[in-house]
């Protein structure tokens, strides 16, 4: 309740006390059945409307909060990734400036996707649901001039059907019960025109916004595909990036046991070296699913790979990366993992080499080892040349 003294007046007090008074005892004889209400369904079909607008729209809002702060997150995640890379990504190695100009484009599209939601979807959520609060406090307000007419019309009944009329009474009566009906009126008609206009305006709003938010979701997802590409293709990948794992080749017959001992003799270069290792441009602009981080892995490979300008061993053929792991089934085959380099080795008889398959050295057990005591045979298709 208000303070005297602050802009209310002792007797505007005193009136607002009666008004409270008196709606509170007329909602009283309403619920007893002692007094009739006015009622007004189509106006009650349109609060409950109303009620309804407010809520699916204070949830819509609330989620697009959570949703953007979802979206930052995961941007905060992502440079956090790419600081990690750039760390770990030495400055000699092939590709830094590729790498460096890739996080900032990523950091640059995470930034727009968060302030084009922000901009083009909650604020315009923010906009329509801001008109809320003032229409509801309007239709209290009619509420409680309802009452007030109401408890004027029954005052002024009782005063016309009491034994002993009060000209004044009655004359004042009526007088304070015209004022109470202009001033429901017009807030009843006022609400009447607004509020169907109100509840129609959802659709568009609701249609507006999740539009948006799809349209530049799928832009978002659609230039994040092809970043990755963008930055890495001058210096580094040539081929496409491989698929799912390949079936295992055909069987093969067991090698002989001289085969598997035969010492490297120093061989001429039959098979000219790519000068790039694989193009990840072109599937990541067909293939959504090749994404930066693909992308990355492969040019971190590709620069370890190839970082140096160290020539073939003598005695190989040519190398080989592993891009699918595979599990070795018999006891001269090599167990690969991606990443693993193969020095490939001729085999001592040719037809003794089956279809789909090399024969070769991993190159870490030759730099420690300078021995093929550890070579075997692979399948060819879980490779790619370097």
């Amino acid at each position: 309740m208000a303070e005297i003294g602050k802009g209310v007046s002792a007797g505007k007090l005193a009136i607002n006390v009666q008004k409270t008074l008196s709606r509170a005892q007329e909602k009283v004889l309403q619920k007893l059945g002692k007094a009739d209400e006015t009622r007004d369904a189509a106006f009650e079909e349109m609060v409950t409307n109303f009620n309804k607008q407010m809520a699916d729209g204070t949830k819509l809002q609330k989620d697009l909060k959570a949703y953007l702060a979802a979206v930052k997150a995961m941007h905060d995640a992502s440079r956090r990734l790419h600081d990690c890379l750039a760390d770990m990504y030495e400055p000699d190695w092939f590709g830094k400036e590729e790498m460096d100009t890739l996080a900032e484009d990523t950091d640059t599209l995470w930034l727009d996707y968060h302030q084009n939601i922000t901009d083009k979807s909650l604020l315009s959520m923010d906009t329509y649901l801001s008109r809320f609060p003032e229409v509801k406090a309007r239709i209290a307000k009619r509420n409680r001039k309802m009452v007030d007419f109401d408890s004027a019309r029954h005052h002024f009944a009782s005063l016309q059907k009491g034994k002993k009329k009060d000209e004044v009474k009655i004359a004042k009566a009526e007088e304070d019960l015209g004022r109470a009906q202009k001033i429901f009126e017009e807030l009843n008609v006022e609400l009447q025109d607004e509020l169907p206009g109100l509840w129609d305006s959802r659709v568009g709003i609701y249609v507006n916004s999740f539009q948006s938010l799809a349209s530049h979701q799928e832009k978002f997802h659609r230039e994040m595909s092809k970043v990755g590409g963008l930055h890495l293709i001058d210096h580094a990948l040539r081929d496409d990036w491989p698929g799912p794992p390949p079936g295992r080749p055909p069987h093969r017959p067991t090698p002989s046991p001289d085969q598997r001992e035969q010492p490297v003799g120093l061989l001429e270069d039959k098979a000219s070296t790519p000068d790039a290792n694989t193009d990840c441009l072109s599937t990541a602009q067909q293939t959504p699913l090749v994404n930066t981080w693909t992308c990355a892995s492969i040019l971190v490979q590709s620069a370890v790979t190839n970082g140096s300008d160290g020539e073939l061993p003598p005695g190989f053929l040519y190398k080989v990366m592993t891009v699918h792991d595979y599990t070795a089934t018999d006891g001269d085959e090599l167990e690969l993992k991606i990443g693993d380099v193969v020095l490939v080795l001729a085999f001592d008889n040719p037809e003794e080499q089956d279809d789909g398959w090399l024969l070769g050295l991993k190159e870490s057990h030759w730099l420690q080892k300078k021995d093929v005591s550890a070579k075997g045979v692979f399948p060819e298709n879980f490779t790619q040349k370097v």
